[in-house]
């Protein structure tokens, strides 16, 4: 656990930096005098593609990594020919959704050009977006089972904040003269990343290019296909399900893009209640498939506690400072005033992101499981709950609609999968601890609220926040909430008596 565990603080630390750009690049899109709604909505709606097209294109080759990568660790790395296949798979699948997209076109047309022109506009352009993303991501699954996770997610949260943050710098600099330019360079970031991760992996010999089928593939083709297959439904059913509804406000309600701004303002603030969700997974996955191969269930179900109670530490405070500072932070900063209508939509979403982290690494436990068609049947269950409730709520409550209807059919989705894990394997996340979490998050809150709440400024955002932090996670540290956090604030003491 302690490597899981250092590596999830530090991948914590450079993903929360990579916020912080991530909030920079927010500001700069959505403050006064800058980009419009509707093109801060595109880049939101460029990503929720990607990410679908990843999700397609991708056949399987990332759980296929995932799972059997510790039976290929054991080949001479020459005769290693898992990269290979998976990159094989992607290009593959990638080819697939190009011409996919292309038979669709006019599909999308009609859908979106009322609502959201801009989509229709620059249609093709979210096809080289999509690619990187796809190809960013096989290699990132490689680095991670080489624990190389904290690199990954420098590039991921960090460097491709970096490259969107010197396209806006250039743009307002005069240098990109218009958003037509923009959008364009803007297609080729995720392009970027993945060059620089595959030059390293190649640059220190962690990957090889074997195009030669190995005996131990010719050996468990079926189980790999298997696996891979159903997997893939899984996580292609997931991704729609958690992308569909950034699509669906482009396409049914009548102010379009803009609303999609909107709701990419508040997806984006509330991704900070999930951040740490990354570090661990990315720590998570390499042990969890080990310890399945070895059949060691106490190592599992001790990285299954772990990761709940930490994650929800850190999503429930994370989710009551945002909520404290949220519409002081849009006056504050002078952003658009039709932001503030992002607020009713983060909290919901925050709300989701705290039961989804609550609830611990359960995908990341069945997935590298002997239980893994349980994934697919899941994501289903969550792709049939979210598609209608999406599009109904999004007709009759406008942007506020698909995050409630997220909240609730992720709400379900989790706790399916919680009930399985128990009766399964008797296995479950929480205890007292978890509850005391909640309650600490919410007193601190109401505390802050009402010291704080009729004053606005910088000043009162710095001092609410720091109030808020002393509060809150002195008291965590006091109760004991985690042995990981008492494990980091052992040692910062320590550090400082030095």
């Amino acid at each position: 656990m302690s490597n899981i565990r250092r590596q999830s603080l530090i991948s914590s630390i450079v993903v929360y930096f990579g916020f912080a750009l991530g909030f920079l690049n927010t500001y700069l899109f959505t403050r006064e005098g800058g980009f419009t709604e509707s093109q801060y909505g595109l880049t939101g709606t460029f990503i929720a593609i990607a990410n679908i097209m990843f999700s397609f294109a991708n056949l399987g080759s990332l759980a296929y990594v995932y799972k059997f990568y510790p039976y290929y660790r054991e080949l001479p790395e020459r005769e290693n020919d898992m990269m290979a296949l998976s990159l094989i798979a992607s290009v593959s699948g990638f080819a697939i959704v190009m011409m996919g997209g292309l038979f669709f076109k006019d599909l999308v047309i009609r859908k979106f050009s009322a609502n959201s022109p801009e989509l229709v506009q620059y249609y093709y352009w979210v096809f080289p977006f999509g690619f990187g993303l796809t190809i960013y991501s096989l290699f990132e699954s490689v680095a991670w089972q080489l624990k190389k996770s904290v690199f990954t997610n420098f590039l991921r949260e960090v460097l491709f904040r970096l490259f969107t943050t010197a396209l806006i710098i250039l743009s307002f600099a005069g240098i990109i003269k218009n958003f037509d330019l923009f959008i364009k360079l803007y297609a080729f970031t995720y392009l970027g990343i993945a060059l620089i991760l595959f030059s390293y992996l190649a640059a220190t010999k962690k990957i090889f290019l074997n195009f030669s089928v190995s005996k131990l593939t010719r050996r468990l083709r079926k189980k790999i296909l298997t696996y891979a297959i159903f997997i893939w439904g899984g996580s292609l059913v997931f991704m729609i399900a958690q992308m569909v509804d950034t699509l669906i406000i482009g396409s049914v309600v009548t102010e379009g893009m803009a609303f999609v701004g909107v709701y990419t303002l508040a997806q984006n603030v509330a991704s900070l209640v999930q951040a740490p969700q990354r570090g661990i997974i990315a720590a998570s996955i390499g042990p969890l498939s080990q310890a399945w191969k070895d059949k060691d269930m106490a190592l599992i179900n001790r990285i299954y506690q772990r990761s709940s109670i930490n994650q929800l530490i850190f999503a429930v405070g994370m989710f009551a400072l945002i909520w404290l500072n949220f519409t002081d932070g849009v006056l504050t900063f002078h952003l658009r005033p039709s932001y503030l209508a992002a607020r009713d939509v983060f909290f919901y979403i925050g709300l989701m992101r705290i039961i989804d982290l609550g609830t611990g690494l359960n995908s990341q436990i069945l997935a590298t499981s002997l239980f893994w068609r349980f994934e697919f049947l899941t994501g289903m269950v969550l792709l049939v709950l979210a598609l209608p409730l999406n599009y109904f709520l999004a007709k009759y409550m406008g942007v506020v609609g698909p995050a409630i209807s997220n909240l609730i059919a992720f709400t379900i989705y989790n706790a399916i999968r919680y009930f399985f894990l128990l009766k399964r394997f008797n296995m479950q996340p929480f205890s007292l601890k978890s509850l005391y979490a909640i309650l600490l998050g919410i007193a601190a809150y109401y505390l802050c609220f009402l010291l704080f709440n009729n004053y606005q400024g910088f000043g009162w955002i710095l001092l609410r926040s720091v109030v808020f932090m002393v509060v809150y996670g002195g008291a965590v540290i006091l109760l004991k909430l985690t042995p990981d956090i008492q494990q980091v604030w052992g040692s910062v003491k320590a550090r400082f008596k030095r």
